[in-house]
């Protein structure tokens, strides 16, 4: 018989597996490993080091020079590494130059080869530049001093300590089972008595401690004497065998749980108390023989006993309790439990007077055998059943849904351990762990076998549509077969979740020609009765959704326009189209503004959101907003609006179903990745160097080795990198590499004619790089380069003449270009919204995945992603999806309920708790209360949330009242919108900006100071100052800044104002992460300074109010309000701007120069005509004024305003140029009336001149003037002044007078022609007042003011007009209206009889 395994002893009889079950928390173990990676950091000569041991070794006086010398080795190694790394990869290069040059005093071969090394080619000036300041520093020591330096670091590696467990393996973990007899190696064993007690006995002397001798006589089993030991020494007076009974069963529970030493160790003493002490050491010391003897044990009869009990207390639980799993016990379980137990005991006392005790144990037997059968049941059905399953989510899993073809969840799962994180991964996964990197493969899927109820739709029998719209395609694919019927055919909301690639642009076509179909009656469209909206994530992704969509539907005439931050459409655009693609934001904001645009949010009938699982990143809460409003709108209005939503694959797509709508067994369709059109294999790699440096090298190297397998395999590879520098630098070190390693010939392009006509093409490219890079087969691809450049490099790819492309993400998402074998090298990329470094989102990762595998050529694709060790956890799960998504909305409610409520959708507390019911928030608040911050207990008493809700909608509702963005009344629970809040919800401005403002922002500021406002906005938060972006700072604030920046380059308000003025400047930088900041600063703050125009125009201050104007279209042209306005054409060289500066030239001069003179001023004759266009297409106007008081107080003004100025089309666009018109009191600083005017295209070419009619007040004493002043919204120097001069105006009297009571002879009631009318009156006459105004009332249609005492016979003059209207107008109606109920009843009563029955009138 062989031996057994040593391992496989281990593992069946020591706890060595138990160790699987690693419940230390997971944050403490990220502690250890930082801990340990700071150690390991720490081995190595760092920055600090070096730091902090120049500091100890030197005096105050040397320091400042040594300060200047490190920060030039600082600003060397960013030349060497790179600008896109962060500071840490920065300092840790600087480390190892100081390192290389210490000893050293200039740059030789060996030297260069060890930096070339480390980080690829690098520019030799920075490498000298740094052993000069190293030689510097290290002239202020001897060699020995700095050997130390670098020897200490080394000295130090010695005593590492490493965490985990240390285990200790006992030998006498388990004992045979005595009816085994083992032969080993051949020599029979002295035989083995069958006696189980002698044995017992035998055993203890060979192997327990010296403590247990005295034991063993006493009692057969260990525990079972412990306990009675135990309950001698402290009950002595209770009927113990019971109680022996009793607290084994109890102890044994505790040891055979899965709880660790310590956690036991707690429980045991609140149970035996401080007497139990020594019980508690050996019970844990003998932890594992006290189970196994149990689980092996034979039919000892007191044993027996204590197992029945056991068995029954456990069996009548329903839930196995063997080995290691845990027991969940509800409360009522654990009363249940304890009862059960005191009846035992009673039961056990009787019995025990009764003196039967030797009867319990016979009839029971015990078998070993059928317990482990039973553990093994148990086992395989913990197999599939989750770990701590609630109730209701075992039931959902039960439901099949016709459309959800998802394999994760019937599949059989291999659980693996990586880098700490327990996960769940396919089956046929590969690991492969070396020294430098951890490799995990997912192999690709093979298709889904096609079912037999599958049948693929042709286009041909479509309807003459469906043809026009997919002309050029045969079918459609499989998953739109699937959807087909429920898309085109149906009304359905739907939500599809499908991978990247597998055609669901195709699907959101179906659902616009169904929607397109609906509105097509006698063969025409109805253009106008519907609007489809397709939201996209990005504007590339928009752009290219705009173009598909406008080639496929112009055969049916729809028009398609995109509608986003760069493309700006006009109302009436709008109005003629009929598919909008837009931005989430855009959309948002768009529906934000009720009055104009709620036509259009009314007649959507179909919105698309594409990539939904954006719901769990930033932007989700927009998504969320969209939807909840669109949905709240279908049930106030009972409109018709149907959502399609698109996705990748996500774990919880029930919950984003619900969120949407949708009816799971109808509109739910989820594909996993076997619906790929080429299906995709994973490659996960880990780098796991701790030395920021080190790791920088490896995954180089990684990466070559990558690109070197694909090539050689005759593929194309991208690889996708973060900043756009990097993409140069990448390529260049792959090169270096495939040279040195005498590899290139594999990169090289093929040769052939087709090479040398593109080769001609590329030689033609006005960029460098891509010029050097082509002959090896590498090329570039970002968005800094010029579109022809790209446009030319993704041609080259698609032929096949570039062999390795490395690219940003941009590629990615605009341009569809596959290839076999795609590389995202790096996870760490700059984002400006965040200030920092971030892990690269999953959605890029899986929109660059999605590029992998081309499929007409390949049978699958290839995805490798390169990351370090410690977030290849966090990739894994996320592409395996593993992770549910959350909401982000709470983070957001305050700005979105602002916006709810300036809508006007939400008016009351009652509505928002309402309407937070309608997003994605809700959803999964009530699926996963714990993540939002609601206990259990509260879970269970409020199922529907709707306190919880409340609370949160009182406390956002006390920010915003605080915020003076809302009043709300918190009595009566009712909110009202301020202008504050209407102003920040269209400019899309946060809660915590207009607190800032409202503590910053008054009516007299300068340029500065708001610039100084505006950069401590929230929108900045996230913006922080790198200490290797300082010197940059500087530089920037000396050379492009006009205005003093607060704060400085230290601070990271100081930060945005330089960046922004450095943008208005048009300064160039050369950090990667400044670039993007500033782009971030300059989005925002147009938008934020635009906010603060409008606020300053609601608060009516004038000053500010043209400040902020102009500072808005500062940023918008970038470019400086003293700066010459023709600097806004681009036709004009800059050298001629500049003199035109120089001359002190201004518009109007220029206007009344002829060409040629203008010509010989600029010493450029030709110009001269050029200048002279420019000058009259800047947009001006001509105003005229004529005032005319209506009282005392209040003056009506009339406005002529002349356009006068040449258009053109390129420079003015094709619509019109608005102009902001405001009048303002220079002496009181007030605006009293203002205006936003569209000065119309036709108008200008005709120069017809527009009227404006106003009213503004006027106070006395008379002010000498008021200004009305107009300015262009757009461009810099176009602005009018008018005058309104009060010198000549009369005002009316200030009391005019009463109407003289003429002496005229009283008019006879015949005078009104008609006897019935004059059967009305019981008097003759009319009175004096009658009679004076009875030609007017009763022979004219004049309007007529009435005022006279009470009783002077008004109501008489009113019967007057009413026989007027009688007599001329006998159809029409006259309407009597009466301030009081009291008035109209009365004279009801009386018109009743006099006119209805005496005139039969009604």
């Amino acid at each position: 018989m062989a031996l057994p395994r040593l391992t496989g002893a281990l593992r069946s009889f020591s706890n060595v597996t138990k160790q699987d079950n690693y419940n230390e928390e997971v944050a403490d173990l990220q502690m250890k490993r930082s801990k340990l990676h700071e150690q390991i950091v720490g081995l190595d000569l760092t920055w600090k080091k070096i730091v902090k041991f120049l500091n100890e070794k030197l005096e105050k006086s040397e320091m400042q020079s040594v300060n200047e010398d490190l920060k030039d080795l600082l600003q060397a190694a960013k030349q060497i590494v790179g600008m896109d790394h962060g500071k840490e990869a920065i300092e840790s290069a600087a480390a190892f130059l100081f390192k290389t040059f210490h000893l050293r005093d200039s740059v030789g071969h060996k030297e260069t080869k060890a930096i070339r090394q480390m980080f690829g080619p690098f520019p030799s000036s920075s490498a000298t530049a740094a052993c000069n300041a190293t030689n510097r520093i290290t002239s202020h020591f001897c060699e020995d001093s700095l050997t130390a330096l670098v020897q200490m670091t080394t000295d130090e590696c010695d005593d590492r300590i490493l965490f985990g467990k240390n285990l200790a393996f006992s030998f006498d973990m388990h004992d045979l089972d005595h009816l085994d007899e083992l032969p080993i190696n051949g020599e029979s064993q002295k035989t083995i008595s069958l006696d189980y007690k002698k044995f017992l006995a035998d055993h203890f002397q060979e192997h327990s401690t010296p403590d247990l001798k005295a034991v063993e006589k006493t009692n057969d089993s260990f525990l079972w004497c412990e306990v009675e030991k135990y309950l001698n020494a402290t009950l002595s007076e209770m009927a113990e065998a019971t109680r022996v009974e009793d607290l084994c069963c109890t102890l044994y529970d505790m040891l055979a749980s899965v709880k660790s030493g310590d956690e036991l160790q707690d429980e045991l003493f609140e149970l035996l108390g401080p007497d139990g002490l020594e019980l508690i050491e050996k019970l844990l010391q003998n932890r594992i023989t006290i189970v196994d003897k149990f689980l092996n044990s034979s039919n000892d009869h007191k044993l027996q006993a204590l197992q029945d009990n056991c068995k029954k207390i456990l069996g009548e639980n329903a839930k196995p309790n063997y080995g290691c799993q845990v027991t969940i016990q509800s409360e009522q379980e654990k009363q249940l439990m304890k009862q059960y137990r005191r009846e035992e005991k009673r039961i056990a006392r009787r019995e025990k007077k009764a003196g039967e005790d030797g009867e319990i144990a016979e009839g029971l037997c015990f078998d070993p055998k059928e317990l482990r059968i039973h553990r093994e049941q148990a086992l395989m059905n913990a197999r599939s059943v989750p770990v701590l399953s609630r109730q209701r989510d075992s039931d959902v899993e039960k439901i099949r849904y016709p459309h959800v073809y998802d394999s994760q969840a019937e599949a059989m799962k291999t659980s693996a351990f990586i880098a700490g994180a327990k996960m769940i991964l396919p089956e046929g996964i590969q690991r492969e762990n070396n020294k430098m990197y951890e490799e995990v493969k997912i192999p690709y899927s093979e298709p889904m076998p096609v079912g037999f109820q599958e049948k693929p739709v042709y286009i041909q029998d479509l309807d003459e549509i469906g043809q026009l719209a997919f002309k050029g395609m045969r079918r459609l694919n499989r998953i739109q077969s699937i959807v087909f019927e429920t898309a085109y055919n149906t009304n359905e909301n739907m939500l599809i979740c499908a991978p990247t690639g597998a055609g669901k642009t195709n699907i959101a076509m179906l659902t616009v020609l169904h929607e397109i179909r609906q509105h097509f009656q006698q063969g025409v469209i109805k253009k106008n009765e519907f609007k489809i909206v397709y939201v996209a994530p990005m504007k590339a992704l928009a752009a290219e959704m705009t173009n598909y969509f406008s080639k496929r539907l112009e055969p049916l005439g729809i028009v398609v326009k995109e509608l986003t931050g760069d493309m700006q459409l006009s109302k009436n655009e709008i109005l003629r189209t009929q598919m909008l693609v837009t931005t989430p934001e855009k959309w948002d904001v768009v529906t934000r503004k009720s009055v104009g645009d709620v036509a259009l949010s009314q007649i959507v009938k179909l919105l698309i959101l594409d990539e939904v699982h954006l719901l769990h990143e930033d932007r989700g809460p927009v998504l969320e907003s969209i939807v909840a409003r669109t949905l709240r709108q279908v049930e106030s209005t009972q409109s018709m609006i149907r959502i399609l939503g698109l996705s990748a694959t996500l774990p919880n797509y029930l919950d984003v179903a619900t969120f949407l709508h949708v009816n799971p067994c109808i509109g739910l369709f989820y594909f996993d990745g076997r619906f790929r059109p080429v299906p995709l294999g994973q490659t996960f790699l880990g780098v796991k160097s701790a030395n920021k440096v080190q790791q920088l090298n490896n995954m180089d190297e990684v990466c070559y080795e990558s690109v070197l397998k694909q090539v050689k395999a005759g593929h194309q590879v991208m690889v996708f990198v973060h900043a756009r520098n990097a993409t140069v630098r990448t390529a260049m070190s792959l090169i270096e590499r495939a040279k040195n390693n005498g590899q290139i010939s594999y990169f090289l392009p093929t040769q052939g004619p087709e090479y040398g006509h593109a080769e001609k093409q590329v030689q033609k490219s006005r960029n460098k790089q891509v010029r050097e890079l082509f002959p090896d087969g590498f090329s570039i691809h970002h968005a800094g380069m010029l579109r022809q450049d790209r446009n030319l490099v993704e041609s080259l790819f698609s032929n096949g003449h570039i062999k390795v492309l490395v690219c940003t993400a941009t590629l990615a998402w605009g341009v569809n270009l596959p290839a076999h074998a795609v590389i995202i090298k790096g996870t760490q990329i700059y984002a400006a919204k965040r200030g920092s470094f971030v892990d690269l989102g999953i959605l890029d990762v899986m929109q660059i995945f999605g590029r992998a595998g081309r499929p007409q050529f390949d049978k699958f694709g290839e995805g490798i992603i390169i990351t370090t060790h410690d977030k290849l956890s966090h990739y894994l799960t996320l592409l395996t999806q593993q992770n549910p998504i959350e909401s982000q909305f709470l983070e957001s409610l305050a700005d979105n309920l602002n916006a709810e409520i300036a809508l006007g959708t939400v008016t009351n507390v009652e509505e928002a708790v309402k309407w937070i019911s309608y997003t994605y928030l809700y959803v999964r608040m009530r699926a996963n209360p714990l993540v939002y911050g609601i206990s259990h207990k509260a879970y269970q008493i409020d199922p529907t949330l709707a306190k919880h809700r409340e609370q949160l909608v009182i406390e956002v509702g006390r920010k915003l009242d605080k915020a003076r963005m809302i009043r709300f009344e918190e009595r009566t629970g009712y909110f009202s919108s301020t202008d504050l809040g209407r102003t920040a919800s269209h400019y899309y401005i946060k809660y915590s900006t207009i607190e800032t403002f409202n503590e910053l922002f008054d009516a007299h500021k300068t340029e500065s100071d708001i610039f100084a406002i505006v950069s401590k906005a929230e929108e900045f938060d996230q913006i922080k100052v790198r200490e290797e972006e300082i010197e940059e700072l500087d530089a920037l604030l000396n050379n492009f800044c006009e205005l003093s920046a607060p704060g400085g380059v230290e601070n990271s308000y100081g930060k945005i104002n330089i960046l922004l003025q450095t943008y208005i400047s048009r300064g160039e930088m050369d950090s990667f992460s400044l670039i993007s900041d500033s782009a971030y600063v300059a989005q925002n703050a147009a938008r934020i300074v635009r906010a603060l125009f409008e606020i300053a125009l609601r608060k009516r201050w004038p000053a500010m109010t043209y400040r902020l104007l102009n500072l808005s279209k500062v940023i918008d042209k970038r470019l400086w309000g003293w700066a010459s306005p023709l600097r806004q054409f681009s036709v004009l060289p800059p050298h001629i701007l500049t003199r035109l500066e120089e001359k002190n030239l201004t518009v109007d001069k220029l206007k009344d120069m002829r060409k040629d003179e203008i010509g010989h001023i600029l010493h450029h004759v030709n110009i001269g005509l050029k200048v002279k266009q420019c000058v009259h297409q800047i947009p001006s106007v001509t105003m005229e004024a004529s005032i005319q008081p209506i009282t005392r107080t209040v003056l009506r003004v009339t406005l002529s305003i002349c356009p006068d100025f040449t258009w053109n089309d390129q420079v003015h666009g094709t619509v019109g140029e608005p102009w902001w018109i405001w009048v303002e009191d220079p002496t009181n600083d007030h605006i009293y009336h203002s205006e936003y005017f569209l000065v119309l295209k036709k108008q200008v070419i005709s120069k017809e001149a527009q009227l404006l009619v106003f009213t503004i007040p006027i106070f006395e004493p008379l002010p000498s003037q008021y200004y009305i002043r107009a300015v262009s919204d757009r461009w810099l120097g176009a602005e009018a002044v008018c005058i309104i001069n009060f010198q000549h105006l009369i005002l009316p009297e200030r009391h005019p007078p009463h109407t003289e009571l003429l002496d005229l002879q009283p008019l006879p009631i015949t005078a009104l022609g008609c006897e019935a009318y004059e059967a009305l009156y019981n008097f003759s006459h009319f009175n004096p007042v009658q009679t004076q105004i009875f030609h007017t009332l009763y022979h004219t249609d004049c309007n007529v003011l009435l005022g006279a005492p009470t009783g002077s016979g008004k109501t008489v003059a009113a019967e007057l007009a009413i026989f007027r209207v009688f007599n001329k107008y006998p159809t029409s109606k006259a309407v009597y209206i009466a301030p009081l109920k009291a008035l109209v009843r009365e004279r009801m009563d009386d018109w009743k009889v006099r006119i209805e029955e005496k005139l039969g009138k009604k």
